[in-house]
């Protein structure tokens, strides 16, 4: 049998397929929910794609905001996928408040890990940790760069990640810390959804569905299937300890571009798009005042060449969605959950 492998935040859009991969590969997966009474929605998910193996999945309550629960947790586990994210439901949450809290469920695994014996923490971090500072575009943006806290525009999410996995780095480095880490760092994730949880990259769909008028915005994405095989592999691969990679398609994506996918693929949906799209010239001036449209304004700006050659090369992966399969499929569930 193969060794049992820990999952953060079990409901959750990547790690329903991360889950559904592991069962099909024979590895014994232990999930963590906030509450249990999520259960049955996570295995009804995954009973409904047909998952191997579903008597090799169990289920065990942890908070990412507390200590109870993480060492119990990860008792007889080789490896911890380190997928979730402290969730924030207060709209006056203080920006060094979710960063703290996003640093710390992130040590509190690392710890808990190292405490319990497991070999490799594998963390799902993000793009934007890696190249938010990348306004040159000279050469492509890989896993060597890193984004400054500091940089105008960056969200408070992205920010979070990357204060989150900077710390991750810091500790492991320590001497006396035996756990290997990691660090997958997506793209904005698209592809199709499980159940009812989505990435909040959905949102860039569901804005256009709605017809609201965006900027030509560009963006990296991946499917979410890609993103979790990616997760495995390094799991796998001895030469993946202490490493980052980075999980994109091969071409980024821009808002015009993903109209017109949806209009000529999907046309029944076509009169639902936007008919124009905001000027650049717009963006530009209203950027200063208005920290959504900065955010928007900086993502404009990046240089878009984002290179998977380093995941290519050491884990012999390749995504198995190109950009147009990866806003299809993520269109057909924002659909499909609109309709039930």
């Amino acid at each position: 049998m193969q060794p049992m492998v820990l999952v953060t935040g079990g409901s959750g859009f990547l790690a329903l397929h991360l889950i559904r991969q592991l069962l099909t590969a024979g590895y014994p997966v232990r999930a963590t929910l906030r509450s249990l009474d999520k259960v049955a929605a996570v295995r009804q998910a995954l009973t409904a794609q047909a998952t191997l193996n579903m008597a090799q999945l169990s289920f065990v309550t942890a908070d990412l905001t507390q200590d109870t629960g993480w060492l119990a947790a990860m008792t007889g586990v080789t490896t911890v996928m380190s997928v979730a994210a402290p969730v924030f439901v207060n709209g006056e949450t203080v920006a060094h408040e979710v960063e703290q809290a996003a640093a710390d469920g992130t040590l509190r695994i690392l710890k808990a890990a190292d405490q319990a014996g497991v070999k490799r923490v594998v963390m799902t971090g993000n793009l934007g940790a890696v190249g938010f500072s990348r306004l040159d575009h000279q050469g492509p943006v890989t896993e060597a760069d890193w984004t400054s806290p500091v940089q105008p525009g960056l969200s408070l999410y992205e920010r979070s990640k990357l204060i989150a996995e900077q710390r991750a780095w810091a500790y492991v480095q320590q001497p006396q810390v035996t756990v290997q880490l990691t660090v997958i760092n997506a793209g904005a994730m698209l592809g199709p959804a499980l159940g009812t949880h989505v990435s909040g990259s959905f949102g860039l769909l569901s804005r256009l569905l709605a017809g609201q008028v965006t900027p030509n915005y560009q963006v990296n994405v991946v499917d979410v299937r890609d993103v979790a095989r990616l997760h495995v592999l390094a799991m796998q691969v001895p030469a993946a300890a202490n490493q980052r990679f980075l999980a994109v398609t091969d071409d980024a994506l821009t808002a015009k571009q993903a109209i017109a996918l949806i209009q000529q693929q999907r046309p029944a949906l076509a009169s639902r798009l936007p008919k124009r799209l905001l000027p650049t010239w717009l963006v530009r001036g209203l950027a200063p005042f208005s920290q959504p449209v900065k955010e928007v304004w900086l993502m404009m700006r990046l240089n878009h060449q984002v290179s998977n050659q380093h995941a290519r090369e050491v884990l012999e992966w390749q995504p198995m969605s190109d950009r147009n399969q990866a806003v299809l499929a993520a269109v057909d569930s924002l659909s499909q959950n609109q309709q039930n």
